[in-house]
This record gives structure tokens, sequence and C-alpha cells, in this order.
């Protein structure tokens, strides 16, 4: 089978649902269709606005803190995610490092303060995961959450004067700062989520939370990769281990838990594949102007070239912090916009890839202006 750029981008728009925006009553399914990522602070609810007509922010609270059919967990990439709670599993169990090698790649950044420790990751991770039930007494934030880890970690751990001395990373210890790190693979284990809409952000059990386990799921890890082909396909398992933070070796394995259900594709002359090829073949015409957020799901793909066509834009798209957001016109890439809120009133700041026809611009000017309740505003600007 062979499908050109726009069969692409418009399955995958249709994946993302952003073709055109579903019922407000359909929140849970987008939520779930890749994982919502929450960096920065309320750009879940905004992410969804996007996805859904007529959706409120009480809405999203609603299902944070009251019916609790949303829940916040530490998920791809180490990146704090919103997700249904019947699928939680499969945004953390389903990324489970398996082996030394792909726990390792996960946390990479500890890699420095394991060998200050003669440690293995996978180790750190136990011992981390094993302080964890005492450390989230109450709801601490993340930096009480690390001196707690660290204070019931110490005695398994030599030499202790390192591990109690300070690492220049902020004010963290070295034992700090490494169980912190252990934190993004042992909150995979779904034993820790986060306290909704608290700033800063705190924790508490997963089962404290709910009042009961996250549903369990055998097939997390088959189903994490159909939801990956579906929304970021067609693809290969190299695109599946950058989307998940995970090592190729972990992406190769979770591949053949679903080999037989797909369809091989030449996209591009690159060899890739498929879970729903009938949407591939045939997908829908995308409508309307989207505001998409900062680290939209849509725009978490290592396949930066179907999104974004012209390179220049990509290091002004996907930068190494302080990502803008992307206008989508229609499916396709118009350019990059940034907020800018004084008081009770926000300005966004268009920067266009060509000239917007006039009707595109008054759409823009709309679309902006919907988001006005989830930046705690009356009015809303655009200036282009």
């Amino acid at each position: 089978m062979r499908v050109d750029r726009r069969q692409v981008v418009r399955a995958r728009l249709a994946a993302h649902g952003l073709h055109r925006r579903a019922p407000a009553g359909e929140l849970l399914a987008a939520a779930g269709r890749a994982g919502v990522q929450h960096t920065p602070p309320g750009s879940a609810a905004l992410t969804l606005h996007t996805r859904l007509d007529g959706l409120t922010p009480g809405d999203v609270s609603a299902a944070l803190l009251d019916s609790k059919d949303l829940i916040q967990v530490w998920s791809l990439r180490g990146a704090p995610h919103v997700v249904p709670t019947t699928d939680a599993a499969v945004f953390t169990a389903g990324l489970r490092p398996d082996d030394e090698e792909s726990c390792a790649r996960f946390i990479q950044g500890a890699r420095d303060h394991l060998t200050k420790f003669g440690l293995d990751a996978s180790t750190a991770v136990r011992l981390t995961l094993d302080a964890l039930p005492d450390a989230l007494d109450g709801t601490p934030t993340k930096d009480e959450l690390g001196q707690r880890l660290a204070k019931l970690v110490r005695p398994e751990i030599s030499p202790k004067k390192v591990w109690d001395s300070p690492d220049g990373l902020r004010s963290n210890t070295h034992g700090e700062s490494l169980v912190r790190f252990a934190l993004y693979v042992a909150g995979l284990s779904a034993t820790v989520c986060f306290v909704p809409e608290t700033s800063p952000a705190r924790f508490t059990s997963t089962r404290e939370w709910l009042g009961k386990p996250l549903p369990h799921n055998d097939d997390a890890r088959a189903e994490l990769v159909r939801r990956f082909l579906r929304c970021h396909g067609p693809a290969g398992p190299g695109a599946f281990a950058w989307w998940t933070g995970a090592s190729p070796a972990f992406a190769e394995r979770s591949w053949a838990l679903v080999a037989g259900e797909l369809t091989e594709v030449d996209y591009a002359g690159r060899r890739c594949w498929a879970v729903d090829a009938d949407l591939l073949r045939d997908p829908p015409e995308p409508d309307g102007v989207r505001l998409l957020p900062p680290y939209d799901p849509y725009l978490a793909t290592k396949d930066k070239a179907t999104v974004v066509p012209d390179k220049a834009w990509h290091q002004r798209v996907w930068r190494f912090s302080g990502n803008p957001g992307v206008v989508l016109d229609r499916g396709e890439f118009a350019g990059v916009w940034r907020p800018r809120k004084q008081g009770r009133r926000l300005t966004v700041r268009v920067e266009t890839a060509a000239d917007l026809p006039r009707r595109t611009r008054e759409a823009l000017e709309r679309e902006a202006a919907s988001m006005a309740p989830f930046r705690d505003v009356d009015t809303v600007s655009v200036e282009f």
C-alpha cells in the first residue's frame, strides 16, 4: 500500500480528533486517543478544547476532581499526562521498562548520579518504588517527595556522604536528584498520581486518590502501540521509541506484540506500518482553524516533516524549551502563536508562514476568542 502526505496528514488529524470538533460529551475518548501532555500546567484543558465543541474548563475539572474519570500520571517521555482513568494502564504499565537498557534510557539524565553510587537504573527505580508508600503520606510536593524518598532510600546507599551532598541542581542533594529521576519510571507502576490543579504540583497514592487500584490491562503494551500508530502512523519502531522515550529494543519488542495486525505501507519511499489502513486510504477532509497549544499530542512526533513541510520552521516549532503554539488552517501548518496575558486580557501574537486570506484571519480571531475561559480572561485580541 502506498500513501502520500495528504492522506497521512488527514488520517492523523482524524485520529487525533482535529479534523472537526466532537461533542463535549466525548471528553474521555478525546483524552484517550494519545494521552494529553499537561505541560505547561493548564494546557491539558486547552488541548481538549481544540478537539471538543462546547467544552468548558469546569468539565475538565469535574472529570479530574469529582468523578475522577480523568487522572494525571507520569507517562510518555517522563512527562505528566492527563488520561482516562480506565485507560491509565495503557499509558503507565504499557510503558514500563522490561530490562536495564530500557530503564536506563527512560531516565538517561540520571547516568552520572547512578555512576557515583555504583547503581544500575533498575535498582534505583526498585529502591524508589519500595519507599514510595511511606513517602506519599499526605500530598507532598515534588521537592518534599524527593526529600522523603532520599531519606528512606539512604540506608541502602554508599557513600552516604555523597548522597547527602549538594549536586548543583537547584537545592537538591545527589540523593534527592536521583530518586526524582527514578520517579519517572516508578510512576509507571500506577502507585502514584498527581493531585489535579495544585500549584506547586502535589502527589498522592493512586489507591488513596481513587479509593481503589487503577484498572489492570493485560494488553496495555500492545494497545499503546496501536494508539501510537492510529495517531502517528504510518511509522516504524524507531518513531515509537522516540514517542515513548523508551529504548529501541523496548520498541522492537513492543512492536512484535501487534505485528500480525499491521499493514505495510510505502510512505515517501520509507517502509512503514499502519494499524488502520482504511482511514489512510480515504481520510476525511479537515475543517476550520485550530490553535494547538505547545506540546499538543499532534505535535509529539519524530516525523516533523509531515506536520511542517518547511524545515526552516522546525527549530522554531520544536525548541529545547519554551515551544510556541501552532496554527493549523484546515489541517495544514500556517504559523505559530504565543500568548501574553495582562490582567484579564489575553493577546495572541501570531507569526504566519504565509499571507492568510481574510476568511482565515477572521476564523483565527474567533478561535482565539474561544480560549478566553481556558485562560481565565475576559477578552482576547490577536496580533499578526
